[in-house]
């Protein structure tokens, strides 16, 4: 692992270099690339650094306990390099995992009712309200494409843009089916009813990922449609574009503007086949090793919101670190919920790599 620690720190010289060359800002791409890859680099060469720090610090704590007046603060300072090395390591193991390498693209997101009739609609509006002022918090764009809502103001489902610095590394963990239990403003016994939305979670796919072709689009044009407001129009500007190789089909009818329209739907069309193309691909890979990929399934429950305990459970988790307060995440603040799943992944990554060590 120290050799590979050293090759980064040369490597991230290497890139604050060329990042001093005035030559490398007349090329946006190039730019682009070794800036991230700088962001990339400097946490790990900075832990690098503090390791080798405490590694210096046990070995001049050695030669002093030679010394009877300076022993005892000797001994003390050893432990605590030791103590330091032992952390940073852990540290470094988690730094040192591959990078999921759609962490930092955007996000085509979709909510869709489930169990629970008119009371599910109103919870995947809940979810939209939700993530919408997660993306506030976040400082992200979010972007409705379209939506199809009751007369009651709920949603049968929605399609939505998130643009962002780390959208998919924050909103990925929210893909699966979303569990609620509380009294429906509807239900006059005050009985609790449960009731469910899905969620789908697709890193947006570049044009230079996954190409279509022209002739085996199918694009219709007709006008809004919805429960009323603004996002009905008088003119034909919807889009529903299908391709039909697959039979795919994405209807974007939130902006007046045909065009626009246009362009959103294919950005969430090519999103949906590059992620199609993609879970057939970890599909494959998952029959020879199961524990390298996640099985991309989205019908498992994921989380619990529970009104009357004001709780909010993601099932993923285990112990204490599971229960979350439902104001705070209900009204968007979902930090301290993702960074305990990130933290879990991390775990589990660390875990299936130290078994497949022990195999080899």
């Amino acid at each position: 692992m120290l050799d590979k620690l050293k090759q980064i720190e040369q490597r991230l010289a290497e890139v604050e270099r060329l990042l001093g060359d005035s030559a490398v800002y007349t090329d946006r791409d190039r730019l682009r690339a070794l800036s991230r890859e700088q962001k990339e680099l400097t946490p790990v060469v900075a832990a690098y650094r503090a390791y080798c720090d405490a590694k210096g610090r046990e070995t001049d704590a050695l030669e002093l306990l030679g010394d009877a007046e300076l022993r005892a603060l000797a001994q003390e300072e050893l432990q605590q390099a030791k103590a330091d090395q032992e952390r940073l390591q852990e540290e470094l193991k988690i730094l040192l995992l591959p990078r999921d390498p759609n962490d930092d693209k955007g996000v085509v997101l979709e909510i869709r009712s489930g169990v629970g009739g008119e009371e599910g609609a109103l919870f995947a509006a809940d979810l939209l309200r939700m993530y919408t002022m997660y993306a506030e918090r976040r400082g992200w764009q979010l972007e409705i494409a379209s939506c199809n809502e009751t007369e009651l103001g709920g949603i049968k489902e929605v399609s939505l843009t998130v643009e962002g610095e780390g959208a998919y590394s924050r909103l990925k963990f929210e893909a699966g089916t979303h569990r609620v239990q509380r009294v429906p403003e509807t239900e006059s016994s005050g009985r609790i009813q449960t009731s469910a939305a899905t969620v789908a979670v697709m890193p947006e796919a570049e044009e230079v990922e996954f190409s279509i072709d022209p002739k085996d689009l199918q694009i219709d044009t007709f006008r809004s449609s919805g429960a009323g407001g603004q996002h009905v129009n008088k003119t034909e500007s919807a889009i529903r574009i299908t391709h039909l190789p697959t039979g795919t089909v994405v209807e974007c009818q939130d902006e007046r503007s045909q065009h626009k329209n246009r362009d959103r739907a294919m950005k969430i069309l090519r999103t949906k086949l590059y992620e199609a193309e993609q879970e057939k691909q970890n599909a494959a890979i998952a029959q020879t090793r199961r524990t390298q990929v996640g099985t991309g399934d989205r019908s498992g429950k994921i989380r619990t919101y529970n009104f009357p305990q004001n709780r909010v459970t993601d099932h993923r988790l285990t112990g204490d670190n599971k229960n979350f307060n439902i104001a705070a995440v209900i009204n968007g603040d979902l930090d301290a919920l993702v960074d305990a799943l990130t933290v879990a992944d991390q775990a589990r990554r660390l875990q299936e790599g130290s078994e497949i060590g022990k195999e080899n």
